[in-house]
């Protein structure tokens, strides 16, 4: 037997003076109620009610029973209100992970604004550039930058990124420019550690397609060690123009080879599972989508179709 139903059902009798009050007021018959409490003095191994043809009575335990049935049973309706209340309002703690470089850059700015949407939330924000298990390491919502292949984890696309080949000026002026992907195997590269072909790097040119085994002079495993690695004129980077998209519009860097695209990166918010989505991690996701949407809404114009 349901010891919840048991003292439910208890509850109910006492609450309604009579085993037929109780039993219309549960939608069950006399004699369910009947047998609920009868199985839970035995079980108990106690009498809570005292029966006789005209009233019933509590016992001394009865009383006793009755006072934290009645308690247990409004912790618990209190809780299931909380919880229902809770899945349509944003609350409580929200753990995500993302990208060092784009968590400052992008993210950063965004926190105060979502944060006087919903305020109830608590944001604890992880920056980093390993791809985290969402499941093992606790985290509701991680943003990862990448060709996302197949996946047990639900993903929303928030906008789009492009590598691009880059240098310095002044690099470029000691050591000339590179006219196709084969000449960057004799230039200095700056490598990030992370990328998924390591020291191969892989265009689409006027020929189709064609890779290169470069030689990185300099490895780091942040986007914006690299950046500045190449700001110091020390050597050709692949980057996404969201990190160096400044830097080529003021002149400090320069586009090479722009006939030779590298890919195209999608930028996307992944959590565990479609199932019981809580309403905190909906919010998030509707909030970056409609900034990154406005966002790249108002680049469009002057840089095309480049994130």
């Amino acid at each position: 037997m349901d010891r919840f139903l048991e003292m439910q059902t208890f509850a109910a009798v006492v609450d309604a003076g009579s085993f037929v009050g109780a039993a219309e007021a549960m939608g069950v018959s006399k004699a369910a109620t009947s047998r609920y409490v009868g199985e839970l003095e035995t079980r108990l191994g106690v009498r809570l009610l005292h029966r006789t043809t005209r009233r019933l009575s509590l016992t001394e335990e009865g009383k006793i029973f009755f006072a934290r049935s009645k308690e247990l049973l409004a912790e618990l309706e209190e809780a299931e209100a909380e919880v229902t209340a809770s899945s349509d309002a944003a609350t409580g703690l929200l753990r995500i992970n993302a990208p060092f470089t784009f968590g400052i850059l992008h993210l950063a700015p965004l926190w105060g604004a979502f944060r006087a949407l919903h305020p109830k939330v608590t944001l604890e924000i992880t920056l980093a550039d390993r791809v985290i298990d969402l499941v093992d390491e606790g985290f509701d919502v991680a943003i990862r930058i990448a060709i996302l292949e197949n996946s047990t984890l639900v993903s929303k696309r928030l906008a789009t990124t492009r590598m691009v080949l880059c240098a310095s000026p002044q690099y470029l002026a000691r050591r000339g420019a590179p006219r196709h992907p084969e000449e960057l195997a004799h230039h200095d590269v700056i490598a990030y550690s992370y990328w998924s072909t390591r020291d191969e790097w892989r265009f689409t040119g006027p020929d189709g397609a064609v890779s290169v085994q470069t030689r990185p002079c300099i490895y780091s495993n942040n986007g914006e060690t690299c950046l500045a690695a190449a700001l110091g004129h020390q050597g050709i980077i692949l980057q996404p123009s969201f990190l160096v998209d400044r830097d080529l519009a003021t002149g400090a860097l320069v586009e090479v080879m722009p006939e030779y695209k590298s890919i195209e990166l999608g930028i996307y918010a992944v959590y565990p599972t479609r199932k019981h989505v809580s309403a905190k991690v909906r919010a998030l996701i509707a909030f970056l989508s409609e900034h990154f949407a406005d966002h790249l809404a108002s680049r469009r114009p002057r840089q095309n179709a480049e994130a």
